[in-house]
Parts: structure tokens; C-alpha cells; sequence
């Protein structure tokens, strides 16, 4: 279904295709949550229900942590580096 919405971050109109009915539409208006209404979108496509807000705004918004990297000196004399992300 077409789904257009208003962006919350910058008024743009926006239009998505998502796999949603009328039905779960209702249900989450008419107060269950949109996670119960609708378990099968992903998060971004719940968002952009609920907000308008795309995926590339959101992150904008909040962009991704850089990689921590951390390094384990041992007694032998070997290093052993480890690479992670705060959002993951």
C-alpha cells in the first residue's frame, strides 16, 4: 500500500510502499501498538508510518558511532586488535 506522510524532522511529503492493510492501519489508530498492529514491517518502515521520517533523515538525525578500536597488549609480546560498533 502507498503510504504518504509528512516528515516530522523536515515537512517534506514523502511516499513509501509498504506491505501493510487497512486493517492494521485501524488497529494501531485506534490504539494498539504499531509493533503489535504490524510485527512484520521493520523498524524503519514502523517509523516512517508513525513520524514520516525516512530512514536517510533518521540518520541525519543520528548518525552511526564510528568504530571503537581497541588493542590487547599480552605478555608474549603479541596484539590483538578488536574493531566494534556502539550500534551493534
Amino acid at each position: 500500500m502507498q503510504i504518504t506522510r509528512t516528515s516530522r524532522y523536515s515537512d517534506t511529503i514523502n511516499t513509501q510502499d509498504i506491505d501493510v492493510t487497512h486493517e492494521q492501519l485501524d488497529a494501531w489508530r485506534s490504539g494498539v501498538s504499531i509493533q503489535v498492529a504490524m510485527p512484520h514491517l521493520s523498524p524503519d518502515e514502523r517509523e516512517f508510518i508513525m513520524t514520516g521520517i525516512t530512514s536517510d533523515e533518521w540518520n541525519k538525525l543520528f548518525p552511526p558511532e564510528p568504530a571503537i578500536v581497541r588493542c590487547v597488549n599480552y605478555p608474549d609480546g603479541s596484539k590483538v586488535f578488536a574493531a566494534n560498533r556502539r550500534d551493534s
